[in-house]
């Protein structure tokens, strides 16, 4: 059953409270066992993560390396060298397009790689907090909605409300969101492949002082646009548009001089292209700034091992929450009895985090032994660590 009630005043909120029969034992147990294929999925997959990742992170550091051995650097790149001719090439230099980007809606054009157009319309938002409690043999929920409204760049679906009515959002934008992207960047006489162009993504707002209104039903306010009869007190269904560009081109503007970029990449005649390595992966790298070829590996390495890292954590916690769900049928079984319920969640988590922590390491030994055998060895070797601190913590069968 369900009651509603709402707040006085004017604040947009209201709470609603169901309740439901207390989930008997066999209930309960057929929802861990569910938990439980959700729990060996996410331990399968730890392991392809873990594996994987050290495969993938050790070629990339390998490609690297071999990338640096062979990288030509460019001193001149107003004339392309046929001398070069699909090999790994390092230049730097101000970026160049062959004419600026419009949005011929709003009146304004840039010389830049990219022009991006934000729209926001302001929209009712529903917030929820629950909380659950138990009284007369049921177990009740309540949950407080309130609503705000708010600048959003996507359609909130209102009909997903708890409460649509006096807080309805229209179900499209009038101004769409886009991004216009040059149709040729250079450096120097070099064009740049679209892998390159992508990476070109430093955004900044567009300042819109020196802009008129464009229509009679657009007001310029700040840096936004205002399709509203009152910027200051927006109405549902108002949007309000901003710019953001990326990579200015050309000569000197009043946004200043044109971005530099450090490039690494194979010269295939006057483009700069992707560069296969014998290690098998690809080369096609972009960086903002004037940077040494070493400096932009050492960058690389640098990315490569916060990638790595990050994903060795998201293995771990992957394993961790397999493990934690498909042992929680024990927990399941003894929580009738408080005391014992509680010292037995203690013991599972301490028993995940160590099987979890034993498991990953060992999964990424393997991941080392065809590339660095003595490493893998010393990993699997750490992966017993856990395991003998947990059984030097239980005391002897004569001492107990």
């Amino acid at each position: 059953m369900s009651r509603n009630f709402s707040d006085m005043g004017n604040k947009k909120e209201h709470v609603k409270i169901t309740s439901e029969h207390k989930p008997g034992f066999l209930e309960r147990l057929s929802e861990t066992s569910g938990g439980m294929l959700i729990g060996l999925a996410s331990f399968a997959l730890s392991f392809y993560l873990l594996f994987t990742n050290e495969g993938r992170a050790l070629k990339t550091a390998s490609s690297l390396d071999e990338g640096l051995s062979l990288v030509v650097p460019l001193d001149n790149i107003q004339s392309v060298l046929p001398g070069n001719e699909r090999q790994l090439v390092h230049l730097f230099g101000p970026l160049k397009t062959s004419k600026p980007l419009y949005d011929p809606g709003y009146g304004l054009s840039i010389r830049a790689v990219k022009l991006k157009r934000h729209v926001e319309m302001y929209q009712w938002v529903e917030y929820e907090d629950s909380k659950e409690y138990e009284e007369d043999g049921e177990v009740k929920k309540e949950t407080r909605y309130s609503y705000n409204t708010e600048w959003k760049s996507e359609i909130v679906n209102s009909r997903n409300f708890d409460r649509e009515i006096g807080h309805k959002n229209p179900s499209a934008m009038a101004v769409e969101s886009f991004t216009a992207v040059a149709s040729d960047v250079q450096v120097g006489g070099y064009l740049l492949s679209k892998g390159l162009v992508e990476k070109i993504d430093n955004f900044k707002q567009m300042s819109l002082s020196k802009l008129e209104d464009p229509h009679a039903d657009v007001i310029r306010a700040g840096d936004y646009f205002f399709h509203s009869e009152n910027p200051r007190r927006p109405e549902v269904g108002d949007l309000r548009v901003s710019f953001f560009y990326a990579g200015l081109s050309g000569e000197s503007t009043h946004l200043g001089p044109a971005d530099t970029v450090t490039i690494i990449a194979r010269q295939q005649g006057d483009h700069l292209v992707s560069y296969q390595t014998k290690s098998g992966d690809v080369l096609q790298i972009l960086h903002l700034g004037e940077l040494s070829a070493e400096e932009v590996f050492q960058k690389e390495h640098e990315s490569n091992s916060m990638k790595t890292w990050g994903l060795r954590g998201a293995g771990w916690l992957a394993m961790f929450v397999g493990i934690s769900l498909m042992t929680r049928i024990v927990y399941t079984l003894v929580d009738w009895f408080p005391i014992v319920r509680d010292l037995v969640d203690i013991g599972l988590k301490a028993f995940a985090f160590c099987l979890a922590t034993s498991l990953s390491l060992l999964t990424i030994s393997a991941g080392w032994l065809f590339y660095r055998p003595l490493w893998a060895v010393f990993i699997g070797l750490l992966a017993a660590v856990p395991i003998v601190i947990a059984r030097s913590r239980v005391p002897p069968k004569k001492q107990q």
